[in-house]
């Protein structure tokens, strides 16, 4: 059932536009876009100044790991539930281990057949981004379906799972069925920070491990501040054999100095660019959106 706050947080989105304010910050990500032989999706919520700014905002992009943040809020959901527990260990068989994709919980079980608590499963997940784990994590709770379904049901609409890592690896088309809307991420990342979606303890478990991750330093985070608390998730596909790379993503929750925050999806897509560039419009745009964010706060 949509909450009245989740029904807030769309409303907001689907009425968005670039406010007067954010004029200027758009002609400036505007001129970073220029020549860039791809094409972007970009959505910014300001908390500070309720601003809300998008390129592309509703245009469908493919998620690629992005989406192992929505599973992630599945099975937490599963455990506030009671139908699963942090602290439960999962029978992983080495079959699914699956040798030619990465997967740091197979390099730590590289002979399977082992057990491993569920906190350690989604930490891998969603952190490093294993892809072997976001499939264990989909067979725990019914497959893809389950988390179409989950998002879905709390107001987020402009959003498709519908494939596993597995099958993105198998298929270069594969991954197009997975997609999102800029302005979907934001509003899902709005609603996670909220703090009713998810029990305290499962909203603290999950918000420490997008801090905590990993993958795509030079992204949202390359050019902030050192120490910014970013609380986000990446998302990366492989490039054709004509040269076209179909995702370089992050969507992420951005702690300002005043402790305020600003929310941030930034799309990468059907790109010519290497991965250097493609990474640096991401890092352009979040540095943009923190001076932006940080001069509204004088």
């Amino acid at each position: 059932m949509k909450t009245k706050f989740t029904m807030y947080i769309l409303l907001l989105l689907i009425t968005s536009s670039v406010f007067a304010q954010t004029e200027n910050l758009q002609k400036n990500i505007e001129q970073i876009l220029s020549g860039k032989k791809a094409t972007v999706g970009i959505a910014i919520y300001g908390e500070e100044s309720k601003d809300i700014l998008n390129i592309n905002g509703n245009a469908h992009f493919p998620m690629q790991s992005v989406f192992k943040f929505h599973i992630a809020l599945a099975v937490l959901n599963e455990v506030d539930k009671g139908n699963l527990k942090l602290n439960q260990k999962i029978f992983i068989p080495k079959e699914q281990l699956l040798p030619d994709t990465w997967s740091p919980i197979r390099d730590k079980y590289p002979n399977g057949n082992c057990k491993v608590k569920l906190s350690e499963i989604i930490k891998y997940t969603v952190a490093d981004s294993d892809n072997n784990g976001c499939d264990i994590l989909l067979r725990l709770i019914g497959g893809t379906k389950t988390v179409n379904d989950y998002i879905h049901s709390i107001g987020v609409s402009d959003v498709a799972i519908q494939v596993n890592e597995e099958e993105m690896h198998l298929d270069w088309d594969a991954q197009f069925k997975n997609w999102t809307t800029p302005l979907a991420a934001i509003g899902l990342l709005e609603i996670f920070y909220s703090g009713k979606l998810l029990t305290k303890e499962s909203y603290n478990f999950l918000w420490t491990i997008m801090a905590e991750t990993s993958t795509g330093g030079n992204r949202i985070k390359g050019q902030l501040p050192k120490g910014t608390v970013v609380a986000h998730k990446t998302g990366t596909s492989g490039t054709s054999k004509d040269g076209v790379t179909a995702a370089i993503n992050d969507i992420g929750i951005v702690v300002l100095p005043n402790g305020k925050h600003f929310t941030i999806s930034v799309f990468v897509s059907d790109s010519k660019e290497n991965n250097a560039v493609n990474e640096k419009i991401i890092s352009d745009v979040s540095k943009l959106a923190w001076d932006y964010c940080v001069q509204r706060e004088k």
